[in-house]
């Protein structure tokens, strides 16, 4: 079945403030929790597609990803509502107070016991970042990049078990939560035996210190798409730290900067550049060589009488967009060069010239143009 619109999922208009955005998501996930609605999947579904939308909509620069190329231009960073309930959970938490927030009361009202344990298995690994910085081509037409990065792998040693003798911790019975006051408030927070895991370890690994994880660094040969830009993030799934007690790796996120250029200024998709040009080309019209990010020279015609800050426009000149793959255009800006000094032929003809337009010492003014 094909995704519903992020702004109809959670009935709201797409200049939605954050605010907005949050009471919204807090109304469907409270009438769709699975916790109120066990064997209910129809709520259940109800409530993934708007923790996937709150996901997107709630963070900035995801949100202006999805307005400018939909679904596409979100895929990179999903990874957690729409199929991991694990950080379903932990949004839904963090929405209604975090610890001794939404989950408390869940958790005294449907007879206590780990939300977290119930929905997914062992502890996500933690998601990673890494700059990337691009030349301006290399932006424009895509590249391979080879990065060096650290992360947490499953330990070698003890295969990701932290050690032997493990075994269900005697504090919380392996729910991994203790309950705390009497009768009907009862506050929920993480068991401090085993830090919420459930199980407690009597000989830890030596190499991993009973965590399941080392550390260990990496290269990777990355892709880099054409068309990328400033701010553009990509996602590698589960490069990022491995998970615990069998929980699935975090991703890393790859943050792209570009290196402006020296001649070509970018647009979204359109590349500019200026040209010089002199008085008797803009006058009397020429054929001139730009240079395009191509590396290749296109020939254009200069009209006669053509102002200083005229722009051309060379269709299909431009950035790839990283949505069609369609390339946009380049404008070319023509700059009319006043030569600073003039040999003396020069200065005679150029008097010569203003005799002949009968220039005058009171030109009349210019109407503004929009």
């Amino acid at each position: 079945m094909a995704k519903r619109d992020y702004y109809e999922v959670l009935g709201i208009a797409k200049n939605a403030t954050e605010d907005e955005i949050k009471k919204a998501y807090r109304k469907i996930a409270l009438q769709n929790h699975p916790d109120t609605h066990p064997n209910d999947k129809d709520a259940e579904e109800r409530f993934k597609e708007a923790s996937e939308a709150y996901e997107v909509l709630s963070d900035p620069k995801k949100r202006s990803a999805y307005d400018q190329f939909g679904f596409s231009g979100v895929n990179g960073f999903q990874g957690g509502a729409a199929g991991n309930y694990s950080n379903v959970y932990r949004d839904f938490s963090d929405i209604f107070g975090g610890a001794g927030g939404f989950e408390d009361i869940f958790s005294s009202f449907f007879g206590g016991g780990s939300r977290r344990r119930q929905y997914s298995t062992g502890e996500p690994g933690a998601t990673l970042s890494y700059d990337m910085v691009l030349d301006f081509k290399e932006a424009v037409f895509g590249c391979k990049k080879e990065i060096a990065f650290a992360h947490n792998v499953t330990c070698p040693s003890c295969n990701g078990q932290g050690g032997t003798g493990r075994h269900t911790c005697p504090t919380c019975g392996g729910t991994g939560r203790q309950l705390q006051g009497s009768g009907f408030f009862q506050i929920s927070t993480t068991c401090r035996t085993c830090g919420g895991r459930g199980t407690v370890i009597d000989n830890p690994c030596a190499s991993c210190h009973g965590t399941g994880v080392t550390s260990k660094k990496e290269k990777l040969m990355v892709t880099i798409q054409p068309g990328v830009d400033n701010g553009t993030q990509l996602c590698l799934r589960g490069k990022g730290d491995a998970g615990r007690d069998g929980g699935p790796s975090g991703d890393l996120i790859i943050n792209i900067s570009v290196r402006p250029d020296r001649y070509f200024r970018r647009d979204g998709s359109d590349i500019y550049i200026q040209i010089p040009i002199s008085i008797a080309q803009a006058s009397l019209g020429a054929t001139v060589n730009v240079p395009t990010v191509d590396g290749v020279n296109t020939p254009v015609s200069v009209n006669p009488g053509t102002q200083s800050g005229e722009m051309l426009r060379l269709r299909g000149k431009g950035v790839p967009s990283m949505r069609t793959g369609k390339r946009g255009d380049m404008y070319v800006r023509f700059i009319v060069d006043i030569p600073k000094r003039l040999s003396l032929k020069a200065r005679s003809l150029m008097k010569d010239l203003a005799a002949e337009l009968r220039e005058t010492d009171t030109p009349e003014p210019m109407e503004f143009r929009s």
